[in-house]
C-alpha cells in the first residue's frame, strides 16, 4: 500500500484569499517581492488583475495530507494576451486564421511583470529531494489543469533558469528574450561606477546628470511609510501620461499603488522629482533580496534626460548605497546599453496543445533563438565598460 503521508493534493484557486498570506510567503520567499502574497493580492483587491480584466485567477497550492502548504504557482486563465512581455499574438493570429481557438490560455506569470523570478514555488522548510518532487509536481499538475480545461495552451514567463529546464522535460518549448540588467561590481560610489566605463560613455553620463542638475530639479527617495496618498495620486497621472502614449490602455489601478506602499512597505521604493515643490515625474522601484527592480514611469514635463536620471541613474546611486547587486529595468531598451545595462537572457516555457500548431511554434522558437544569439553577440561588442585587460 502506499505511504498515505506522502500523499499530495493540488488545490485551484479562484481567489488568493482562498490561501492564508502566511502560507503563501513560506512558499514565495522574500528574494523576490512580485511573488509575495503582498503584491499579487492587490493586484487582485485593486481590480487590477481579475476575471473582469482578463486575468481569472487560477492559482495552484499543493498540499499534504492534514493540509499544509508545500508549494504554490501563480496561474491565470485569460482570454488575451496583454500585460505579458513575452509576445504570442502571432502564434494567437494564426491559429484562429486556421481554425482554431487560441483563447482562453493558461499563464503562470506575474500579471503586468516583466522581472525574473520564480514562478513554481516551493516551501522553505522542504529538503532538496522533497523541492525536486514538488517542482515535478507543480508542472505536471499544471499540464493537467491545462487539459481539464481544454485550453490551447500553457505559458510560463520570466521564470527562473531551473524552472525553464524542469518545463522542457515536461514537454514545454523553451524560449528565450533579452533585458538590460546592471551589476553592482562592489562600488562605492556613482563616480566609482563611472570609472569603469570608457572615456566617451562617462563623458557622455557626466553630462546627462549635469544637464538635469542645472534644471534645478529637486529628488526625492520615498520608502515605505514615507510615501503618501499624494503621491502615489500624482505618480498615478504620470503612470497614466506614459501608458496611454506609449501601451494604449493602462492595466493598473490607483488603488492598486496605493494597496502596494500599504503591503510591502520598505520594499517600495518611489523616486519623485520636483520643480517648486511640485511633482513632474517619478520612477517606481522594488526591493528584494540583492536586487532593485525598476517598474514604473511617468512625468507631466519633458526635460531632456529626465527618463535617464529618474530611471537609471537615481537607481544606480540608490543600489550602490545600499548594497544591492543588480538592477533590473524592466522590458526593452537598447539605449540601456550606454548606460551601464548590459543584456541578460530571459525565459519562457510553451505548453501546446494542438500538434500542428506547436510545431510550427516550435519552428518559429528555433528562428527566433538563433537571431538572438546573434543578436546578444553583436551587443557583447557596444559594452560601454573598459576593456580591463588591456589596462
Amino acid at each position: 500500500m502506499p505511504d498515505e503521508s506522502n500523499i499530495m493534493t493540488a488545490r485551484i484557486l479562484s481567489s488568493l484569499s482562498d490561501v492564508s498570506a502566511n502560507d503563501w510567503d513560506r512558499c514565495a520567499g522574500s528574494v523576490n517581492p512580485f511573488v509575495s502574497y503582498a503584491f499579487l493580492s492587490a493586484l487582485e483587491d485593486s481590480g487590477s488583475a481579475t476575471a473582469d480584466t482578463g486575468w481569472m485567477p487560477q492559482h495552484i497550492v499543493i498540499e499534504d495530507p492534514i493540509g499544509t502548504v508545500l508549494a504554490a504557482a501563480p496561474l491565470y486563465l485569460k482570454n488575451h494576451s496583454y500585460g505579458e512581455y513575452v509576445f504570442d499574438w502571432g502564434w494567437a493570429d494564426a491559429f484562429e486564421r486556421a481554425g482554431g481557438h487560441y483563447y482562453p490560455k493558461l499563464q503562470c506569470t506575474v500579471p503586468f511583470t516583466p522581472a525574473t523570478g520564480p514562478r513554481f514555488l516551493i516551501r522553505n522548510s522542504v529538503n532538496k529531494t522533497q523541492s525536486t518532487d514538488l517542482y515535478q509536481t507543480l508542472a505536471g499538475t499544471m499540464i493537467q489543469v491545462a487539459k481539464k480545461m481544454k485550453v490551447s495552451s500553457l505559458h510560463i514567463t520570466f521564470p527562473e533558469y531551473v524552472e525553464w529546464e524542469i518545463a522542457g522535460n515536461y514537454g514545454f518549448l523553451q524560449r528565450v528574450g533579452q533585458q538590460f540588467h546592471w551589476e553592482n561590481r562592489n562600488y562605492t560610489d556613482f563616480e566609482a561606477f563611472l570609472g569603469a566605463l570608457t572615456s566617451r560613455k562617462r563623458k557622455q553620463i557626466r553630462k546627462e546628470r549635469q544637464r538635469i542638475a542645472d534644471t534645478g530639479l529637486k529628488f526625492t527617495a520615498l520608502r515605505g511609510k514615507e510615501i503618501k496618498d499624494e503621491h502615489w495620486h500624482a505618480f498615478y497621472a504620470f503612470y497614466l501620461n506614459t501608458t496611454e502614449k506609449k501601451w494604449g490602455p493602462s492595466y493598473l489601478t490607483e488603488e492598486f499603488f496605493q494597496l502596494l506602499g500599504d503591503r510591502l512597505g520598505d520594499s517600495v521604493l518611489l523616486i519623485i522629482a520636483e520643480n517648486d515643490y511640485q511633482p513632474v515625474a517619478g520612477a517606481l522601484n522594488l526591493i528584494g533580496e540583492n536586487t532593485l527592480f525598476g517598474r514604473n514611469w511617468g512625468c507631466n514635463t519633458n526635460y531632456k534626460f529626465l527618463h535617464f536620471e529618474t530611471c537609471y541613474y537615481r537607481a544606480i546611486d540608490f543600489a550602490i548605497d545600499h548594497g544591492l547587486k543588480r538592477i533590473e529595468a524592466g522590458a526593452q531598451g537598447h539605449h540601456k546599453i550606454q548606460r551601464g545595462y548590459l543584456p541578460n537572457t530571459t525565459y519562457s516555457a510553451h505548453w501546446i496543445a494542438d500538434p500542428n500548431l506547436r510545431q510550427a511554434v516550435s519552428h518559429f522558437i528555433s528562428k527566433e533563438r538563433e537571431a538572438m544569439k546573434d543578436e546578444m553577440s553583436i551587443l557583447a561588442n557596444h559594452s560601454p565598460y573598459r576593456d580591463e585587460t588591456a589596462d
